[in-house]
């Protein structure tokens, strides 16, 4: 089986040289860019699985990559940052980042974003189920139907997009924005209480303790993940 590819992007030797012994031990392959003009020459040659990213670069910011990546470019980018305020996360994340690790982070946590990314990448390109099953929660996309412990959860039309969106998208972050114009539509952006309430209202419907949700998980200020 072909090992996955990861590219680094980091201006800092020492943290690269810190993640490519870490990574190649967890079985990928391993490739290196200290700015962003030889991350982008490495992505376009190499076609990694997985770039791992500093937006603090010395020739141009983060953000410019992720939106500069050839169209035919499979890999899927976790922003890898010290900037941790929440602006900086949703608008990597709505430039088309995957996932966002602000440093410090723990390398337990980012080989685990790193294995759901390659998962659902995998998943993605095989052809898409139609039933989710998490735990006791089945999801049935062409039944447009939920259950829980075998018994049928009514859902609004909109609570089941919603569900199903993020379901489709388990283990990554999703932004208040990609749920607005996923469910509401491209004019709704400054309605994030739709976002607040129906993600209440689903809580309350598919949680064993709303106020500790098993699936449906908060990021503070930048959206919901979805965990399996």
């Amino acid at each position: 089986m072909k090992k996955a590819t990861i590219l680094v992007v980091d201006d800092e030797a020492a943290i690269r040289r810190f993640l490519k012994p870490f990574l190649e031990a967890e079985g990928y392959s391993v490739l290196e860019a200290e700015n962003g003009r030889d991350a982008l020459a490495t992505a376009s040659s190499r076609d990694p699985d997985v770039i791992l990213l500093d937006l603090g670069l010395p020739d141009m910011d983060g953000e410019e990559i992720i939106g500069s990546l050839p169209p035919w470019a499979k890999a899927r980018v976790i922003v890898v940052s010290a900037r941790g305020n929440e602006q900086d996360k949703v608008s990597a994340l709505d430039k088309g980042a995957s996932d966002y690790l602000t440093k410090p982070f723990s390398l337990g946590e980012l080989a685990a974003r790193i294995r759901v990314l390659l998962r659902h990448e995998a998943d993605r390109e095989a052809p898409r189920p139609t039933r989710y099953a998490f735990g006791d929660l089945l999801i049935d996309l062409d039944g447009r139907t939920v259950s829980l412990e075998g018994e049928e959860v009514h859902l609004t039309p909109t609570e089941f997009k919603m569900l199903a969106f993020l379901a489709l998208h388990a283990g990554k972050v999703v932004t208040h924005g990609q749920l607005l114009r996923e469910v509401w539509g491209r004019h709704s952006r400054d309605q994030e209480h739709y976002v607040r309430i129906h993600v209440h209202k689903l809580r309350q419907k598919i949680e064993k303790d709303p106020a500790r949700p098993k699936h449906l998980h908060t990021e503070t200020g930048v959206g919901y993940r979805f965990k399996e």
